[in-house]
């Protein structure tokens, strides 16, 4: 389950569970207001397939920008060949992903902002040195292709955006070869 579907089923009990409740005639304080319209705003829908557009688009920003940092700084000759693989794959997959998302009506604009998750692993690359960085490149290619294929095979069978749909099902070779290079790796 997404995080914006436990907020929604969280906010959704909260508003269930004052139906109920004894009223208060009291005047609100200020700061109590503004929590409360906080509480109440809409959380804006994202256009059909935007979201799976944003987690590719931020798949694809973690894998060149990870595989940058093995560039200069593994001690490993077939990591950094596999990283200059992932530079030019994901690269290419962005270009991909640009281009189906200006072919759908409206246009969509991708947001490949890195997620807490991939931006945590980043920044634990950029701390790291030597073998640890090397090990901790490559459980970080592991799992991210492992995420990434997963995403891209549900979408495949029932995004809601024919143009995505088509990059999804395209790529999952892509990755699955990807995650079993990575598989090889050793630090």
């Amino acid at each position: 389950m997404n995080r914006v579907s436990i907020v929604f089923l969280g906010a959704t009990a909260l508003s269930l569970g004052a139906c109920g409740s004894k009223t208060d005639t009291t005047a609100p304080s200020p700061s109590t207001t503004t929590n409360v319209a906080a509480a109440e705003a809409p959380t804006p829908m994202l256009a059909p397939g935007q979201d799976f557009a944003n987690k590719a688009a931020s798949s694809d920003a973690f894998e060149i920008e990870s595989s940058k940092l093995a560039l200069d700084k593994s001690t490993s000759a077939k990591v950094k060949k596999f990283a200059q693989a992932m530079i030019t794959a994901h690269t290419d997959s962005t270009g991909k992903l640009k281009t189906a998302a200006a072919s759908v009506s409206p246009a969509l604009t991708l947001d490949p902002t890195l997620t807490t998750e991939q931006q945590a692993e980043l920044d634990s690359l950029k701390s790291a040195s030597g073998t640890a960085f090397d090990r901790t490149y490559i459980d970080a290619q592991r799992g991210g292709h492992e995420r990434t294929l997963a995403a891209l095979r549900h979408y495949s069978a029932n995004g809601d955006v024919p143009a995505f749909r088509t990059f999804a099902t395209g790529l999952v070779p892509t990755v699955t070869a990807h995650l079993n290079m990575a598989k090889g790796l050793k630090p």
